[in-house]
């Protein structure tokens, strides 16, 4: 009985460790995408993730949804951060200061 609980909570854990990553790929595509179509640079080439939660689809089922920081620049010396929201894959909220603000969709 307590190897079957001990594999439930290890194949549990398995599973959100590669459902991160594969969220935090996706984001990482995302974040390169706009900063291209904006002609802006993905500095360092990395999503960090900084707050984590549980909320509600649109469809009333509870599903993870991830914070996730990025710097981008337009070329200069300056670097400013965005913000990527996300509900299980699905994009929520892009922002990026004095480029793109709130956009609430799918990117």
């Amino acid at each position: 009985m307590g190897s079957i609980i001990f594999l439930i909570i290890l194949g549990s854990c398995l599973w959100f460790w590669f459902d991160t990553l594969r969220c935090r790929e996706a984001t990482k595509v995302v974040a390169q995408r706009i900063c291209k179509q904006l002609q802006l640079q993905l500095l360092d080439d990395t999503i960090t993730i900084i707050k984590l939660r549980v909320k509600r689809n649109e469809n009333g089922r509870l599903s993870w949804q991830r914070t996730y920081q990025f710097e981008f620049s337009d070329g200069g010396n300056n670097r400013q951060k965005g913000t990527i929201v996300t509900l299980g894959l699905k994009v929520e909220i892009l922002e990026m200061p004095d480029y793109i603000n709130r956009v609430i969709s799918p990117v």
